[in-house]
């Protein structure tokens, strides 16, 4: 298994996914995923990059759906890539192998932050395999602008929780690596402290959370050899052609809401949900408004299709 940093024992979110790890190879390379529940499928696209899918585990869909969660290239128990050469065409060429593997056509894609930019990507390259898109807490685009909006965004929550000393350290980490550049993301350790330090910026109010959740921890890969990307289909949102979702936290700092409001306006079909008492992780801070959001939207398009 590649080196990864593990979330510390008893965080909630850091527990293993559901169901038996399934394999496919595309080009050499490994492709974990495993899956969960019953119903219409869905793809489970976690962020990151280097992400581990656990904590993007959502057992209230799980009683509705069949999850397929992925442990996208360059993290959990998949494979590196050995080119580096992680695009977002590229990921959406693994999951299109995991549709091939179980033997389905077509599927619903719910993608997180990041995997909501693979997800995007996907309909683009591959709509006749998508029912509908999920689009969870995500971008339109991803480069200087946006990491310069996440900046802002998270300037605001520490003027927010100014007397937390989390929220200021989370504060002080994120400037230190993305500002000041005096932190360095080198290995997969420091990459787990580094997205562990900034974890409570991602929450409306993390202490809340961790109240009623217990610990919430991510764990993560760093893969040295990632060729930065930059990517942006805003050009492109009105060409896409299947029903989409587009949920967003009010407190997301790193994909704040004004990007959700500009995928509803774009895309033609779509609907927005937004969670106010969210920030990035409103499938654990607000779990029954998300997955009623999300099988409410299945099912009416299931419906529609006359499935």
């Amino acid at each position: 298994m590649d080196d990864i940093a593990e979330a510390p024992r008893g965080a909630r979110h850091a527990r293993a996914a559901a169901g038996e790890a399934r394999t496919v190879v595309v080009d050499g390379v490994r492709q974990v995923y495993r899956l969960a529940g019953k119903g219409p499928v869905c793809l489970v696209h976690p962020g990151g990059p280097g992400a581990h899918p656990a904590y993007l585990r959502i057992p209230e869909l799980e009683e509705k759906l069949t999850l397929v969660y992925l442990d996208p290239v360059g993290s959990g128990d998949s494979a590196l890539l050995p080119d580096g050469n992680y695009s977002m065409s590229r990921y959406g060429r693994f999951a299109e192998a995991v549709l091939d593997d179980i033997g389905t056509s077509t599927a619903f894609f719910l993608g997180h932050s990041h995997g909501g930019f693979v997800a995007l990507q996907f309909a683009l390259d591959h709509p006749d395999r998508l029912d509908g898109l999920i689009l969870y807490d995500t971008a339109p685009a991803h480069g200087r602008n946006e990491r310069e909006a996440a900046t802002q965004e998270m300037a605001f929550f520490v003027q927010r929780w100014a007397d937390r000393p989390e929220a200021v350290e989370a504060g002080r980490i994120w400037d230190a690596v993305n500002l000041s550049r005096t932190m360095e993301i080198i290995d997969t350790e420091s990459f787990g402290r580094y997205m562990n330090g900034i974890l409570p910026a991602y929450f409306a109010d993390y202490r809340r959370t961790v109240k009623r959740t217990g610990q919430v921890a991510i764990a993560v890969t760093y893969d040295p050899n990632r060729i930065p990307v930059v990517w942006d289909v805003r050009g492109r949102l009105s060409s896409i052609n299947v029903p989409a979702l587009v949920i967003v936290g009010t407190y997301d700092f790193v994909c704040p809401p004004r990007f959700a409001h500009e995928i509803h306006a774009s895309i033609p079909d779509t609907r927005l949900c937004e969670l106010r008492e969210s920030g990035h992780f409103g499938h654990i801070e607000q779990p029954n408004e998300f997955a009623s959001a999300v099988i409410d939207f299945v099912y009416a398009h299931k419906t529609e299709n006359g499935e």
